[in-house]
């Protein structure tokens, strides 16, 4: 049978970055799902960033505005709106936005933990 999210539930995190889980372990714990997927809608300003990281999770990201930048071991990926990127579990990657900021969603399989993202040892940052 169908199941409403009515929801989503927001996640604080520092740099300015909003991000609304609307399936996942925050948001339906008990739905059976939060260990297989997990989506959200992101909202990042100007110029944020987030540390490196090599995620043991596949991640889909789809742009709804402005730009993503992807950087990884190869060079650097831009994701205008419209379109969408993938990247892998165990690749060493780093996300941030353009100078317009971006709106996305993400969706992660198995789902986003704190626990398999393995971010290094940096803060996030902001350049605007």
């Amino acid at each position: 049978m169908p199941e409403l999210i009515p929801s989503p539930t927001r996640i604080p995190v520092p740099g300015g970055k909003v991000i609304d889980e609307h399936v996942g372990a925050v948001n339906t714990p008990d739905a059976g799902l939060q260990a297989s997927v997990s989506v959200a809608r992101m909202v990042a300003p100007a110029g944020w960033s987030e540390p490196f990281q090599t995620p043991e999770f596949d991640e889909i990201t789809l742009v709804l505005a402005g730009t993503v930048v992807v950087d990884h071991d190869g060079g650097s990926l831009e994701v205008a709106a419209g379109q969408s990127v993938m990247t892998r579990g165990g690749e060493r990657i780093r996300y941030s936005c353009g100078p317009e900021g971006a709106e996305y969603v993400a969706v992660c399989l198995p789902a986003f933990s704190p626990t398999t993202v393995h971010r290094d040892d940096e803060a996030p940052s902001e350049t605007a």
